[in-house]
Parts: structure tokens; sequence; C-alpha cells
């Protein structure tokens, strides 16, 4: 049987702290979990959830378990394991802090002990915090809370204050490649292209590896980047729509697990809680599609730092292999310089979109403001 923290790639140091601290009886009322996207901090917060809320002996599959508990826990799916991040466009709502708070004062529901996990809490803002700060600081005995940021200067000091701090080191690329590799059966430059397509993240790329619709994903930003080279004005507005209708694909994926959801709650929660559970889901849903808009970034960004590189000289640092011919003509037309603006043009294009900007009229933004810049 498997250590529920053998998932916690990259990062020996914390899950020999962590394993210490449920051997020892010691696990802390609150945590911050702080570290740089990809450092596995989420991978983390759900092992321990694990190692808490299962009675029996935690694992990845609980194949000794009736309950089940941590096959729910890994689909977000258990009644005691609550998973939160940010649902308006500058952080975190009032109004999910104080569902939380509220939800904290029930008991467990099929355990005997309860956890949440708080994703971006340096989006977390004073009025949030507030509502926040003394269920923080003394939850009930059966409640454990496991926040999840940056740094530990991004998040407010009245919430640093109130938890046992525990940093995450920056996993390089190469070592995330190879970790994901091994743990996958994946090569490793399909390794390369999923880590640098997700933004760094080891378990964000092997959920991209699993899903074909993330690949065909990939697949029409890369050919839309290559392509601007020789696009006129209505094929980059073809090209836009063309990725809009794309990033709505892979939420069919979410749709799915959110009725499973629904399905495996329902015999836990009341008329009233479900409903409340239903319009979570929703704003889930709307997080889902921020996503997937942001990974959109990071493909285009990582198409960009290879043409970077071919343009420097050093062909052999190309990650995008499988569209190396389109690299290498793009870069033979342009300057390491305008490669540099244009990945100023996609960083434009996220800030757009996490303010509401439209995604279409973002995207479209963005390519036509990258082939100017890039092929002038």
């Amino acid at each position: 049987m498997s250590d529920v923290f053998d998932g916690i790639f990259g990062q020996p140091k914390v899950r020999d702290f962590l394993r210490a601290c449920v051997r020892g009886d010691r696990v802390s009322h609150a945590y911050l979990f702080t570290g740089p996207a990809g450092s596995n901090k989420t991978a983390a917060a759900f092992a321990l959830a694990k190692a808490i809320v299962c009675e029996g002996d935690p694992c990845s599959s609980c194949e000794a378990c009736s309950a089940d508990t941590c096959r729910l826990i890994d689909r977000k799916s258990h009644p005691d394991v609550h998973y939160l991040a940010p649902e308006g466009a500058q952080g975190y709502v009032v109004e999910q802090i104080r569902e939380l708070v509220a939800d904290s004062q029930l008991a467990p529901l099929a355990g005997r002990h309860k956890v949440y996990i708080l994703d971006r809490v340096d989006s977390l803002g004073t009025s949030a915090a507030n509502a926040f700060l003394k269920t923080l600081e003394e939850p009930p005995d059966d409640v454990t809370i496991i926040l999840l940021g940056r740094t530990r200067e991004a998040v407010l000091p009245t919430i640093v204050s109130r938890c046992q701090v525990v940093p995450f080191r920056h996993i390089p690329a190469s070592e995330a490649s190879g970790i994901l590799a091994q743990n996958t059966g994946c090569t490793l430059p399909e390794a390369a292209i999923a880590i640098q397509a997700v933004g760094g993240s080891i378990t964000k790329a092997a959920q991209f590896l699993r899903s074909k619709e993330r690949g065909v994903f990939r697949t029409k930003i890369i050919g839309a980047m290559g392509s601007l080279l020789r696009a006129d004005d209505l094929d980059i507005l073809e090209y836009a729509r063309d990725l809009v209708l794309a990033s709505k694909t892979p939420l069919d994926e979410v749709r799915r697990e959110q009725e499973r959801n629904l399905e495996e709650k329902a015999e836990f929660l009341q008329a009233s809680a479900l409903k409340q559970l239903e319009a979570r889901q929703k704003r889930a849903m709307s997080a889902a599609s921020m996503e997937l808009l942001r990974q959109m970034c990071s493909i285009a960004r990582a198409w960009l730092r290879d043409v970077g590189v071919c343009c420097a000289g050093d062909d052999s640092l190309v990650v995008n292999v499988d569209v190396a011919a389109s690299i290498h003509d793009a870069a033979a037309r342009t300057t390491l310089e305008r490669v540099t603006r244009a990945q100023e043009c996609v960083s434009a294009c996220e800030d757009a979109i996490s303010y509401n900007v439209s995604p279409q009229v973002s995207i479209e933004s963005m390519l036509f403001e990258i082939r100017e810049v890039l092929y002038a």
C-alpha cells in the first residue's frame, strides 16, 4: 500500500515534515503552504487531508477501506473535505468565506474530522479576511484549515500570524519533466511540453496528458501562433473564434465531475445545502473556464519562448519539438527583442481576461498585437 504523501513530488522536506506531524499526532489547526506555481502545494494539501480524514490506513486507492475515503477526496467529492478557490474577478468574495465559517461549525458528515483547503489566499482581501480571522485562529477541534499562497509576503499578515507556515521550493522545469515522465510513463519531450502548457505544475501536467480535449486545445493554440506570419485580419478573427470554442470543450470533463459530485453528496445533504452546492459549482465552472484561458496564455508563451531560444541560437532548448518547423520559420523572420515584446502581449491578454474582458476580444487583440510586434 502506497504512502499518502508519496504524491508530493519534488518536495522531500515537506513530505517528511507532514509525515512527522501525522505520525506524532501534532497536526496544526491551520497551515499556510507557500511556494511558486507548480511546487505541488495543492497535491500536498489533499495528501494531508487524506491523512487526517481517512480512518483506515490512508493511501492513494483505499482498496482496504470500505468508505472509499481517499478516492472521494481525490475527486473533490468527500463531504468533509472542502476545496475553495477565488470566485470573484479580483479574488475571494465575502460570501464564500461566510459559507465556510458557517459550515465549519457543523459536525462532520462522514467521519470525525473536516478539512478546508483555500487556494490562492494571496487574493484574499481585507473584507473577506476579516470574516475569517476568528475561525482561522480558533476553529472547532475537528477542523483543519490549509491555505495555499505564492509567498508569505503576499498574504495578509493577520492571516500569516494565525498559521503554521510550510515553504515549498521551486521545482526546475527539467526536474519536473523527469518526475512527470517517471510517474506517468510518458516520454521526456511529452512531459516537457505538458509542464510548459500548464505553467509548471506537475499535477496539472499529469491531468493535461490524460485529457484528449486539452491536447486538441493546445494544437489549436500552437497552430494559430504558427500561422500568424501569413495570416490576414480575417484569419486572425477566425483563429480567435476557434480558440474561444476550443476552450469550452475541456469543460465537459468538469461538468461530468460535478454531476458525479452532486450524486455522491445527495445522500449527505439537505435540499437547501444541495442548492448552495449547485451555486458553488456554477462559480467553479467559471473558475475552470478562467483556468483554461490562462492555460492558453501559458501555451502561447511557451511557443514564443521557443522562438526566442532559436533567435538566440540554441535550438537544443526548444520544448515544443512537435512544431519545430513553425518555430524555426518564425525565428528566421524576427528578433529576440521582438519576441520579448510579443510575450508582453500575452501577459496583457491574461490580465485582460482576469479583469473579465471578453475572451474573444482579448484573444483577438493579443493575436493582432503579436503579429504586429513579432514580424513588424
